[in-house]
């Protein structure tokens, strides 16, 4: 048990406390100001998902022994406390949102599930399993990861990670598997989506940037991204109108700047291993989580230039974004191994820019 007078234990019991000792920069620091503030939540906190002003949630899973089900908070985004709680028979991980719709899809991992909540009232419309196949031993379904949503189409697709990993094509009204897009490599983790172009993007643990047309549910075209070294690309943001990707690899300290058009590797942002990503373009900013580093890395878009690396102990995780682009949310994880539970609550971070 940590002392209650470490430093960490003081944060988390003040969690709206400026951390600027927590914070290194180079010389982009004395040109750029930005408050960083923490609470507690629950165990076992993973996506995150902005709404508006008034609504920021997060999936739970709670306990991996005591609790069956999870959670879904809705956090006020400008004290981050609870505002509104939402159990799920399922434990949720991933989730995706239809604004148009306020309708929240929560990926079920464990389940090989999808559930619909309705942001509203926090009803839950609808479950739909994709995988029925019993977990054995010897086999094991497919395993529901990232989700993104075609706000346009009332589309939502989610990832089904396995040797073969499939990407799910599910009408966000009816809650119907409309298409399985079959045959996307092992552990095809990395998921987006550009409504406008038509397009959806997937990494997977082959090193393969796979480009999917959303209009025949089609793949285009697989391009390996390195064959040197060792690499697992996990995650995907877009910048589409410079048609660039950037991929988080969690074998090697890069950040991958891809050509969608093409799949070629534009370049290699030199960082920690690294887990999210999500590019900013109010700011044109890049952020990314660095899970065993315990930082969040702040990237100039233009220059490529880290301008930033926030310390967010112990374990940062999911990010999303203001619609205003000033204040970046990350879900952050304590310690903990399926041997020995986290002993507190999961935190969110809210990291608040000010110079622009």
């Amino acid at each position: 048990m940590r002392s209650l007078t470490s430093p960490l234990i003081k944060k988390r019991i003040l969690p709206l406390a400026l951390f600027i000792s927590l914070v290194t920069s180079g010389s982009a620091w004395a040109e750029s100001t930005f408050s960083v503030e923490r609470k507690p939540v629950n165990k076992g906190a993973y996506e995150l998902v902005y709404r508006s002003s008034q609504a920021l949630y997060l999936a739970t899973s709670g306990s991996r022994k005591l609790d069956k089900g999870g959670i879904l908070y809705r956090l006020d985004p400008a004290t981050l406390s609870v505002t509104q709680t939402i159990k799920n028979a399922l434990k949720p991980f991933g989730l995706a949102m239809n604004k148009k719709t306020d309708t929240l899809f929560l990926g079920n991992t464990v389940n090989s599930a999808i559930t619909a909540v309705d942001a509203k009232t926090g009803e839950v419309k609808g479950t739909l399993v994709l995988d029925k196949r019993p977990r054995t031993e010897t086999e094991r379904p497919l395993a529901p990861r990232e989700l993104v949503v075609d706000e346009k189409t009332d589309t939502v697709y989610m990832g089904g990670l396995g040797d073969q990993s499939v990407v799910w094509v599910i009408d966000g009204a009816t809650l119907q598997l409309r298409k399985t897009i079959a045959d996307l490599g092992k552990y095809a983790t990395g998921l987006a989506l550009d409504s406008a172009a038509s397009r959806l993007y997937v990494t997977n643990a082959n090193n393969e940037f796979i480009t999917i047309d959303t209009k025949t549910n089609a793949v285009l075209s697989r391009v390996k991204l390195d064959a040197d070294g060792e690499h697992f690309y996990l995650n995907i943001a877009l910048d589409p109108a410079t048609h660039r990707a950037f991929i988080t690899d969690s074998k090697s300290p890069h950040l991958l700047v891809v050509d969608t058009a093409n799949g070629q590797v534009l370049h290699k942002i030199d960082l920690p291993v690294s887990l999210a990503v999500l590019f900013n373009p109010v700011r044109d900013e890049i952020y990314v989580t660095h899970r065993n580093a315990g930082q969040v890395s702040v990237i100039d878009a233009k220059t490529y230039k880290v301008l930033h690396s926030i310390d967010t102990p112990v374990h940062p995780n999911s990010l999303a974004l203001s619609d205003d682009g000033q204040s970046l949310f990350v879900s952050v994880k304590q310690a903990a191994s399926k041997q020995k539970e986290a002993t507190e609550p999961d935190d969110v971070v809210r990291i608040t820019f000010t110079d622009k």
